[in-house]
């Protein structure tokens, strides 16, 4: 599932903020920039860079392009919600942050909404999760089948736009599905 697909003249925002999986947001953006997308990073915070979160330990700072009360779902053709536990966490107790996830999910031009790792807490904070199939990090899925989803314990899971996987070592067929969607 590693297939590359043209993206040129595409245009996808990853929302996220201090604490995210390094390598959740880093690989896909590598990867979908290296396909011709476009990729901006969103967050709710508004010193101009985000802290990633690297195994154990503060990682790499990330430019970002726009904040999210600032941006328009309907501008991108996919958003994607990196995991670790800090990084959604506190995107889900944030109101913009959860409004533009479902203000993404109704855009018609959105073609894909993924999410990897702990990043399904969004859907659950949204109310995507409810009647899905997901996938996520095996420690919340208790939060997502309370929330209405059903779980699966694979690598990618897509149901409609929705796209989860679980950690990332599913990074190259999260990537791989969404591009699919997308192109």
């Amino acid at each position: 599932m590693t297939n590359t697909q043209n993206l040129n003249n595409k245009r996808i925002a990853i929302l996220a903020t201090n604490g995210f999986e390094q390598s959740e947001l880093v690989q896909p953006k590598k990867m979908l920039t290296a396909q011709g997308a476009e990729v901006d990073i969103l967050s709710i915070d508004d010193q101009g860079e985000i802290t990633g979160w690297d195994t154990d330990n503060w990682g790499d700072k990330v430019k970002v392009d726009a904040q999210v009360s600032t941006a328009e779902p309907g501008d991108y053709d996919a958003l994607v919600l990196p995991g670790g536990q800090i990084n959604p966490d506190i995107l889900r107790a944030n109101k913009e942050a959860v409004s533009f996830i479902q203000q993404a999910h109704a855009a018609p031009r959105i073609k894909a909404i993924g999410a990897i790792c702990h990043g399904p807490w969004l859907f659950v904070e949204s109310g995507l999760a409810n009647d899905s199939r997901v996938t996520s990090y095996p420690s919340i899925k208790t939060d997502l089948t309370n929330a209405g989803a059903h779980w699966q314990d694979k690598e990618v899971v897509q149901d409609g736009k929705l796209v989860t996987s679980r950690n990332p070592d599913d990074i190259p067929a999260f990537v791989a599905k969404i591009s699919e969607l997308v192109a």
